[in-house]
């Protein structure tokens, strides 16, 4: 039942604790980190090339503003959404679906519904006002449906629908974090009020008592395990992206943002002709981000679990302090490396995985001595031929295995001289869903989550950047990418209902941009020539 959320198999309740124990509040500061480009771009031969400067960084520490100025960062905070979709054509008109009533709304869904790439059609306004009532519900009344407690008297329970899952990953934050779409008590005058015995137990008994002080959370904010905003946020995208044919999941391989460096200028050509040139160096970053991806229309395909994209990152982080610059500058590379990553197993569409170190001398030669190796060891007495089992006069030892082991041992295995593993997923079909044909960049979209806030990131990654990632030389051109245009969107509070409802409506534009159909240009129907004279 919990397979998807194993962390909230056990959500906690109200505990009986006195408010006084209760710790202080973990502060919410979010991130402020703005890199710019004011000055051009520096003239040839005075910077290091931007996979030298990556490769340089063994951790978080490491992470300063010449990152960002190597990779031409400009970030842009407080975008609208009608900056953050590249063509504003494609934005649904909220305004005039909220003026809808229900009878209204069923009649003109239809009207509303386009054809996604998928081959379905998107959802219309009469989903749309079913996903905003479920948003709609008062924290407090979703919260009594999550716990079970009967409603006031009254008043009808909530019916959360497809946004059960929301709040029940929403009301496990209440035990690390405030709700901030209520006035908190000052902590004086809860040490006044008598302790809390069991606030579940006696709302249950009185529930038409008025509002008073209730103690819920219990913990700091930055105790809360980071499972927990991952499983909400991927509830809150769950709830749009489910009707537009896609999903939110991790990937089976570990993302990874594969770094080559270019290679080196030959200095002498060797006079041998065994030796050759110097490898390059390769490295890579791993992050922790999930991605929306789409699901395959064939019924043989989605029970396999193929999946295609990835049409966006998810990077829910467990950061709570950003007290100096160097944290948010972690932060901030932490999106990017999402973003990259991302673009990077978009580019995958159409191309074939060459492994790490494939043909490379130390994936192929054996080593380590150079013996005829074989069996070593009790390997010798366990592979020797053992006499007839029915021979009287044969010695005895240990009986012979009953069945032939089918894998190798470890040590054998760990003999074998071969390449890393793959990094691609075999089960994922890449393809940059949703990317602008022939324009020589892809639109990367990371939806970050820090604290209970969500935040929509668009990432213009120059499709240069990522040939100089993947170890093409920038032929002494500084930024020959140019610049990347990072567009972040306000932070939205999921406690607080109107920015939620706001978010909602940012992540269901993304999805109309990403799973639109490209206009082919048809066939013309053949017009009547007007002959002269008739």
């Amino acid at each position: 039942m919990f397979g998807t959320y194993p962390a909230l198999a056990n959500l906690p309740t109200a505990a009986k604790i006195d408010p006084k124990d209760v710790p202080s509040p973990t502060p919410v500061t979010l991130p402020q980190s703005r890199p710019q480009l004011h000055a051009p771009s520096a003239p040839a031969g005075q910077a290091k090339p931007l996979t030298s400067v990556l490769q340089n960084v063994y951790r978080p520490g490491d992470v300063t503003s010449t990152i960002f100025e190597a990779l031409g960062i400009h970030l842009i905070p407080d975008a609208p959404p009608a900056d953050l979709i590249p063509d504003t054509a494609y934005l649904p008109d909220f305004e005039g679906w909220d003026k809808l009533s229900p009878d209204e709304a069923r009649e003109k869904n239809a009207e509303t519904r386009k054809v996604l790439n998928n081959g379905v059609q998107s959802p219309g306004c009469q989903t749309y006002l079913d996903r905003k009532r479920e948003l709609s519900h008062c924290n407090e009344d979703a919260f009594r449906t999550v716990r079970r407690i009967p409603a006031p008297k009254g008043q009808q329970q909530a019916r959360l629908g497809n946004s059960y899952e929301f709040f029940r990953c929403l009301e496990a934050f209440t035990t690390y974090w405030d709700d901030s779409s209520k006035p908190i008590k000052p902590i004086e005058e809860t040490k006044e009020d008598k302790p809390v015995v069991d606030a579940d137990k006696s709302e249950r008994d009185n529930p038409q008592t008025p509002n008073h002080y209730r103690v819920t959370r219990t913990s700091a904010g930055s105790a809360m395990p980071g499972e927990y905003r991952q499983s909400l946020l991927t509830a809150f995208l769950k709830l749009v992206a489910y009707d537009f044919g896609c999903n939110v999941s991790a990937p089976r391989t570990e993302p990874r943002l594969h770094i080559t460096a270019s290679p080196a200028p030959a200095r002498s050509q060797p006079s041998t002709p065994q030796a050759g040139l110097p490898v390059p160096r390769t490295s890579y970053f791993a992050s922790g981000c999930t991605f929306i991806f789409r699901t395959p229309r064939t019924r043989d395909a989605a029970r396999q679990g193929v999946v295609e994209g990835p049409l966006a990152a998810v990077s829910a982080r467990a950061s709570t302090s950003f007290e100096n610059e160097n944290d948010q500058a972690i932060d901030l590379a932490r999106e990017l490396v999402a973003a990259l990553v991302t673009a990077q197993h978009r580019a995958r569409e159409g191309k074939t995985e060459k492994r790490f170190g494939e043909g490379a001398w130390w994936t192929t030669k054996p080593r380590w001595g150079g013996g005829s190796g074989g069996p070593i060891g009790r390997e010798v007495e366990r592979d020797a031929v053992q006499g007839d089992k029915d021979n009287t006069d044969a010695e005895t030892g240990q009986p012979a295995s009953k069945r032939p082991r089918k894998n190798m041992s470890i040590y054998d295995n760990y003999r074998m001289v071969r390449p890393p593993s793959a990094s691609w997923d075999r089960k994922t079909r890449y393809e940059a869903i949703g990317k602008v044909k022939g324009a020589g960049y892809d639109d990367v979209y990371v939806i970050s989550s820090l604290f209970h806030h969500v935040s929509v990131l668009r990432v213009r990654v120059p499709e240069r950047l990522l040939e100089v990632l993947e170890g093409a030389g920038e032929d002494d051109v500084h930024r020959s990418w140019g610049q990347v245009e990072v567009r972040r969107s306000p932070w939205y509070d999921f406690f607080v209902l109107e920015q939620r409802l706001e978010a909602m409506k940012l992540v269901w534009s993304l999805m109309t941009w990403l799973m639109r159909k490209e206009e082919t240009p048809a066939e013309k129907p053949e017009e009547d020539v007007k002959m002269a004279d008739a």
